[in-house]
């Protein structure tokens, strides 16, 4: 099998990794040198810088997003949704353009065969005999149209249409010709060549026609009035098939498409394949939540467009796979905007649509159940399939319907839009956080005549703040976030960084200012480095004060960032996320109160440090708040 094309997760995960990594590259060896320089003890220095590298990585983030992918997955399990690749369910919720085919997916995939014509439009049974012939004979994968001839035939005891035949040759079905023909031999001998397919690539092989009980040359008047009746049915909402056949068959027992020439048109088979009744209702709800929906079939345009009129969508324009070959995939681009409805399409014509969509920036999600979609289920950011589909196309799709109801696909669209969500949410306040304690630690480097905090209490403040965000996966999502694709932009990241991460550093400074000038002389009776002032416990309890405020600054700020409303009044975090962030907060708070504390070189805070703690946390709250509401309405989203 090829291989897949990298869909919009994929590329947007490495592009968010990269961000990350350009960022500890430029971070980790400015604090070695400036602390290197600074404390003279360059081993100390490189302890400390390899620490907050540790301490700058989103240790949590394979698991946060794992989980994400996989709580997605089972929610979508119990809707009889199969989701093969986890990745899906995010590019799901990324998609903005959803192209599909009719067959199976908006139809019901019970192809019932309604009419067999000639060419005036009355009902001949020798055209169904022939076609019935055609489909008993080939050695292909029989479709639904086939089947449907087949099953009639045998309801109405005409299976006995084939005894008399013995099949000589055939010459199979491709997406080119769009026909497939059968060269028989009945018991005295005689061979004739039965071919079914498309109405306008059989009149392209027809010479003759069978028009009013005899065969004569298939003239322009002829022609117009057989492609007004295939017209007038397709407009009914039934697919088309033509017949044909000719008797001057050569004795050779080898035959190939040249043979396909010279044919006598016999008539037309009429097929109907009834929408879903959930295709109204989905369709309408992927509208709501900003999917647009097209459809690539491989079937005429006139009965895709009466099948797009009962589901409620609307038609803007057709372009057909005759017009799309001349097309560079600039000129296709500039029309795949605009059109609605694909069709008489190839499958790799069906997959180029949709690569020219993703080139375009859109997230392309593809739904299918034939042979020919399997590319354009491989090409698509996300492929979608049903459980009637053929085997290649359930293997090529990343989810598989189990049940006809196309509800599910907005679902999908929900569940995709909580997961990156979600994930986003620890992204972003995990790396502007870091970004505001870098800045934090660059100062306190440049000032401080010791480390603002030792490696190991910046290992045990990375380990709580990323066990408080274990629970991010099962947060709530503002339902006005839900309403609108989203996908991976790592340049957002880094905005979001610059404009957030600063604030932690203000406050975290302030800190400085007061454990080293206020609160740790208070306690010890003098500055640092005055005498009789011991200085070891000195930098242990300023170490403890910086520890304590930047957990508690880096915890709420989830929920801070987590959304663009009020927290706590507007938008309230699930009761998992409140559970794991307060324990945090009061693991950490009393973590310098413990023996386990001393042998991290921590020790008790003074009562004065908490009013000024929360003094401090309230500030940085709302200052946070005014920020991110500044952020939103320069940028149109938080997240």
């Amino acid at each position: 099998a090829a291989d897949r094309s990298v869909t919009s997760f994929q590329a947007g995960v490495n592009k968010v990794s990269w961000l990350l990594i350009r960022f500890m590259l430029v971070m980790v060896p400015l604090v070695l040198v400036i602390n290197g320089f600074t404390k003279s003890d360059w081993m100390e220095a490189l302890l400390f810088a390899l620490s907050i590298a540790v301490g700058l990585t989103p240790e949590m983030l394979p698991m946060i997003v794992t989980t994400n992918l996989a709580k997605g997955a089972v929610r979508m399990a119990k809707r009889k949704t199969v989701v093969k690749r986890l990745n899906a369910i995010q590019n799901f919720g990324a998609m903005d353009v959803l192209c599909t085919d009719k067959t199976g997916t908006l139809t019901e995939d019970k192809v019932i065969l309604e009419c067999y014509l000639d060419i005036h439009g009355n009902e001949d049974i020798r055209v169904w005999r022939h076609a019935y012939l055609n489909s008993y004979f080939q050695t292909g994968l029989k479709n639904l149209i086939d089947m449907a001839i087949i099953n009639r035939a045998e309801k109405e005891g005409y299976e006995n249409w084939d005894n008399a035949y013995k099949k000589v040759d055939e010459i199979p079905f491709d997406f080119n010709r769009r026909r497939m023909s059968v060269v028989l031999e009945d018991d005295k001998g005689k061979r004739q060549l039965v071919t079914k397919g498309a109405v306008e690539e059989m009149l392209s092989v027809c010479s003759f026609a069978e028009y009013g009980n005899e065969v004569v040359p298939m003239s322009d008047e002829i022609r117009k009035e057989a492609l007004e009746l295939a017209d007038r049915l397709s407009a009914d909402g039934l697919r088309v098939l033509a017949v044909a056949q000719k008797n001057e068959v050569p004795s050779e027992s080898i035959f190939c498409v040249e043979d396909e020439s010279n044919m006598v048109l016999m008539g037309y088979m009429g097929f109907l394949d009834p929408p879903k009744e959930s295709s109204a209702a989905a369709i309408r709800a992927l509208k709501d939540y900003g999917v647009t929906v097209k459809i690539l079939t491989g079937d005429n345009e006139t009965v895709t467009k009466k099948i797009c009129n009962e589901v409620g969508l609307p038609v803007d324009n057709i372009l057909l796979g005759n017009r799309i070959d001349g097309m560079t995939d600039e000129q296709l681009a500039l029309e795949t905007d605009r059109t609605t409805i694909f069709a008489k399409l190839s499958p790799m014509q069906k997959a180029r649509i949709i690569r020219v969509l993703k080139d375009k920036g859109h997230t392309v999600g593809f739904m299918g159940d034939g042979i020919n979609d399997a590319p354009a289920l491989r090409e698509a950011d996300v492929g979608i399939s049903v459980d009637t589909a053929v085997d290649i196309a359930k293997e090529s799709a990343d989810i598989i319907l189990l049940e006809k109801d196309l509800m599910v696909l907005e679902e999908g669209v929900i569940e995709g839009r909580k997961t990156y969500g979600n994930i986003i949410k620890y992204i972003k306040m995990t790396a502007s956080s870091n970004f505001g304690n870098m800045f934090s630690v660059l100062a306190a480097s440049a000032f401080l005549p010791f480390l603002p905090m030792l490696p190991i209490q910046i290992l045990m403040l990375s380990l709580i703040y990323n066990i408080s965000c274990i629970s991010m996966p099962w947060d709530n999502m503002d339902a006005d976030y839900l309403k609108i694709p989203r996908k991976w932009d790592a340049s957002s990241i880094g905005k979001f960084m610059i404009w957030l991460g600063p604030t932690s550093s203000v406050f975290d400074i302030t800190t400085y200012i007061l454990m080293f000038f206020v609160i740790c002389p208070a306690v010890f009776g003098g500055a640092y480095g005055a005498p009789g002032v011991n200085g070891a416990l000195f930098m242990s309890l300023f170490n403890t004060g910086w520890f304590v405020e930047s957990l508690w600054s880096q915890t709420l700020v989830i929920h801070m960032i987590r959304t663009p409303k009020i927290p706590f009044i507007r938008s309230r975090a699930s009761l998992p996320v409140l559970l794991t962030t307060t324990a945090g907060i009061a693991v950490g708070t009393l973590i310098p109160f413990t023996p386990f504390g001393y042998t991290m070189g921590m020790q008790p805070l003074p009562p004065a440090y908490f009013p000024w703690l929360l003094v401090t946390i309230l500030l940085y709250m709302a200052l946070a708040t005014l920020l991110k509401t500044l952020y939103a309405k320069r940028y149109g989203s938080l997240l």
